[in-house]
C-alpha cells in the first residue's frame, strides 16, 4: 500500500493563502485570509510577509489588501500563451521600428532575468541589434524598467546576488521611476546604446519594450526623445493600461 505524502506545513498554508488571494478577484485583506484558512492573523500575516518578501504577493500604497504578485503572475505568463502578447504587441513595435529606424524588442520578467520574446528589425536597421535570449537585470535598459517598477524585484536582486547593484545603479532605477524610461549607454554591449519602457495591464508592468542601435546614432539626448515617443505611440495604440 503506497504511503501518503508527508506535507510540509508551511508550504501547504502558504499555497492556500494564494489560492485565496486568487479566488477574492487577486487581492484580499489580512481578515478574510485569516478566516478562510482558518489561521491565526498573526500567522497568516507572517507567512504573508515571507511571500511579499519572495514577490508572490504585493500590497499597493494606500490599499490595505494583499494582491497577488508579479512573479506568481509571471509564472502564469510562462504557462500560458506568450504569442498572446507578442501579437497584441507586435503593431505598436512595428510603428516605434517604422518611426526610429531602429531594432525593437519585446521583454518579458523571467525570475530574476529578462527574457526577449519577439524582435522587429527596421530595414536597414544594424543586424547585430538582436539581444540574447536572456540577459540579467543589472544595466540593461529594459532590466532597470523591471527594477524599478516590479515589486519586490529589486530586494530579490539585491538579496541573492551581492554587490549587483551599488549606489549608481540604485540612483539609475530612482531616475528611470521618475522618468518613466530607462537608458542603456553601452552598459551591456560596447557600442550598443538602448532605451526601454514599461508596458502595463490593468496598472502592473507585464513587458518592456526596448529599442537598441548605434551607439553613434543614439547619442543620450536621442534616446529620451525616443523614449517619449514610445511612450506616446503605445498610449495612442490602446495598449497601455493603467
Amino acid at each position: 500500500m503506497e504511503k501518503a505524502p508527508r506535507l510540509i506545513q508551511s508550504i501547504e498554508r502558504s499555497a492556500a493563502i494564494l489560492e485565496i488571494i486568487a479566488q477574492k478577484g487577486g487581492r484580499a485583506r489580512l481578515h478574510e485570509i485569516a478566516e478562510i484558512s482558518g489561521l491565526g492573523k498573526t500567522t497568516a500575516h507572517n507567512i504573508l510577509q515571507t511571500l511579499g518578501h519572495l514577490g508572490y504577493v504585493q500590497r499597493r500604497h494606500g490599499d490595505v489588501r494583499y494582491h497577488l504578485g508579479g512573479r506568481i503572475l509571471n509564472l502564469a505568463r510562462i504557462a500560458g500563451d506568450d504569442n498572446a502578447l507578442r501579437a497584441r504587441l507586435r503593431p505598436v513595435m512595428l510603428a516605434i521600428a517604422r518611426d526610429s529606424g531602429m531594432t525593437v524588442y519585446l521583454a518579458v520578467p523571467s525570475g530574476d532575468e529578462a527574457a526577449y520574446l519577439e524582435v522587429v528589425e527596421c530595414a536597414g536597421a544594424a543586424m547585430d541589434g538582436r539581444p540574447p535570449l536572456h540577459e540579467q537585470l543589472e544595466g540593461s535598459a529594459v532590466g532597470l524598467v523591471f527594477l524599478a517598477f516590479v515589486p519586490g524585484l529589486r530586494k530579490r536582486v539585491m538579496a541573492t546576488r551581492v554587490g549587483a547593484l551599488d549606489a549608481q545603479a540604485l540612483s539609475r532605477i530612482e531616475a528611470v521611476r521618475a522618468k518613466g524610461y530607462a537608458i542603456d549607454m553601452e552598459a551591456c554591449r560596447p557600442g550598443w546604446n538602448c532605451v526601454a519602457i514599461p508596458w502595463r495591464e490593468q496598472g502592473e508592468v507585464r513587458a518592456s519594450i526596448g529599442l537598441t542601435g548605434p551607439a553613434s546614432r543614439l547619442p543620450r539626448a536621442r534616446l529620451a526623445q525616443l523614449g517619449w515617443m514610445m511612450m506616446k505611440l503605445v498610449e495612442q495604440a490602446g495598449v497601455q493600461q493603467c
